[in-house]
């Protein structure tokens, strides 16, 4: 059993959260138009969920294509030991990889999947050969390239989790 502590949200609450995942940079008058609150309960909603640590940041989605990074792979990869320090270095080795966007803890075959952003093709094949395979903790990894994307959702459905 977890002893992580959850919120307790309304369903005014979840309507805000919902909102901003969809236009972080909706006005606090839009939003409070929308949600049926006055501006100032709205925003003091807001700043209750920020400082809970539920909103994290607000951030723009950009376009990877436009943003010139064609290419975005998947890499599974297994560590030399399970060892703590070892996990250690190899977690503080990918933090300072920019083109690692994500980097997950695993369960299965894999210890770790990183999600790697890339210009192109040699453009990833370069990060690989000069930093990710030069990482001494790995022992295996496997790369899937990303063909096309039919569904990305920023949006979490925290509604769903709230109802059980």
């Amino acid at each position: 059993m977890s002893d992580k502590k959850y919120l307790k949200l309304d369903e005014i609450d979840l309507q805000i959260l919902e909102k901003l995942q969809l236009d972080s940079k909706i006005t606090n008058a839009q939003l409070a138009k929308e949600i049926g609150l006055s501006p100032a309960p709205t925003l003091e909603r807001v700043k209750k969920l920020e400082n809970s640590g539920l909103i994290k940041s607000y951030h723009a989605v950009l376009d990877t294509e436009k943003a010139g990074l064609g290419v975005t792979t998947y890499v599974q990869v297994s560590l030399v030991s399970h060892k703590k320090a070892v996990i250690e270095a190899f977690v503080k080795k990918i933090n300072e990889i920019d083109n690692v966007i994500e980097c997950h803890h695993m369960t299965g075959a894999a210890d770790f999947l990183l999600k790697i952003s890339a210009k192109d093709i040699p453009s990833y094949q370069k990060l690989m050969l000069e930093k990710v395979s030069e990482i001494e903790e790995i022992n295996h990894m496997q790369s899937m390239i990303v063909l096309s994307t039919f569904k990305r959702n920023p949006v979490l459905p925290i509604a769903q989790a709230m109802d059980a």
